[in-house]
């Protein structure tokens, strides 16, 4: 069993604290990916789980064994970094194969195993080459390469994409899904990138300020978030949130501080004349014949879908269109919302209400 547990670990640099008491259960074979935005301490943790790092307080086990003391090269995890670490003198084949050359592994498996991983990742023209004379795309691939060959109990990955264009990108994450699925081996992936989060992973860690957030299966976080962060984090373009006061009068809605209201299905404990926060994803909203007043800020077509700026009693509102749209910039519409789908926030804690 290739687990991993990272049970209340914290980590501080002198009297300045990165990580609050992080707890994370990872399965054997589970492709799981620490999301947040930058300086969350995703990477720190990573890098404490790679031997990296030191830490503070807590523990983590790997394959059921304790490696807080332990050096890196005693984990038994492969680590691809964001900058490829590859050596600039060395062949494609050498670069794969050298870990394995420095653990005293004869040169005929070595080279059985560069075949191996060469042949899964599309690497067979390029082993003769050196990194220079590759592409973004082909270095990474390299460098999982490199981490394959090693056959470890765990894979980290450390922003492995950011350095690719768009287009690439994407290639990639699928790429990288599908290895992990054909290998089946644990994976733990960091990334600032939601829709990598979204794509790629079995489970999605949340962390923002060294703690963490939520933890679940990427459609669980998306249609149900514990609180406010995790919901404006998680979906693009990101949700919208409206703040007013709940009224049950004519039926349930939400009075803004404007005098408009949104219409509501239902309404969340606490009941009339609490305030709360709503909030509602772009795909959620509609330009209609009859709801409320509006006006349009920004008409963005993407080809198959458009994306709306809109003037909403005094906030702006973003709105997503599966389709083409014929409107224009200062144009009147009249909005409706899929109110079964809004998702209520305390506008003190943040915290989900149910």
């Amino acid at each position: 069993m290739s687990s991993v547990q990272i049970k209340n670990v914290r980590k501080s640099y002198g009297a300045v604290p990165i990580l609050h008491g992080v707890s994370v259960d990872i399965d054997d074979g589970e492709f799981v990916i620490l999301v947040g935005p930058s300086g969350c301490g995703k990477s720190t943790l990573l890098r404490m789980i790679a031997g990296l790092e030191t830490i503070t307080g807590g523990e983590i086990r790997i394959a059921e064994r304790v490696v807080n003391n332990l050096e890196p090269k005693e984990r038994d995890i492969a680590m691809v970094f964001q900058n490829y670490a590859l050596y600039p003198q060395m062949t494609v084949a050498q670069n794969m194969g050298f870990a394995l050359e420095m653990q005293g592994v004869k040169r005929p498996d070595i080279k059985k195993k560069v075949d191996e991983a060469a042949a899964i990742l599309g690497l067979q023209p390029l082993l003769q080459r050196k990194p220079a004379q590759l592409s973004g795309g082909q270095r990474q691939r390299v460098a999982m390469g490199r981490a394959i060959v090693r056959d470890p109990k765990v894979f980290l990955f450390d922003e492995p994409l950011s350095n690719l264009d768009a287009k690439l990108r994407v290639q990639m994450r699928a790429e990288i899904k599908a290895l992990q699925q054909r290998l089946n081996t644990t994976t733990v992936y960091v990334t600032h990138d939601q829709i990598e989060a979204m794509t790629m992973a079995d489970k999605i860690v949340v962390m923002q300020g060294g703690r963490v957030e939520q933890i679940g299966a990427p459609l669980d976080l998306y249609d149900k978030p514990a609180n406010r962060f995790v919901a404006g984090f998680l979906g693009s373009p990101a949700m919208n949130f409206l703040e007013g006061t709940l009224r049950s009068q004519d039926g349930p809605k939400l009075e803004l501080a404007g005098g408009k209201s949104v219409p509501l299905s239902r309404m969340p404990g606490g009941g009339d004349g609490r305030k709360v926060v709503v909030g509602i994803r772009p795909e959620e909203i509609r330009i209609a014949g009859e709801g409320v007043d509006a006006k349009l800020i920004v008409v963005e077509p993407t080809g198959s879908e458009t994306l709306l700026s809109i003037d909403f009693a005094g906030q702006e509102l973003t709105c997503l269109l599966r389709q083409r749209a014929t409107l224009a910039p200062g144009q009147d519409v009249k909005l409706s919302f899929a109110t079964d789908a809004v998702h209520f926030f305390d506008p003190d804690t943040g915290e989900r209400i149910d």
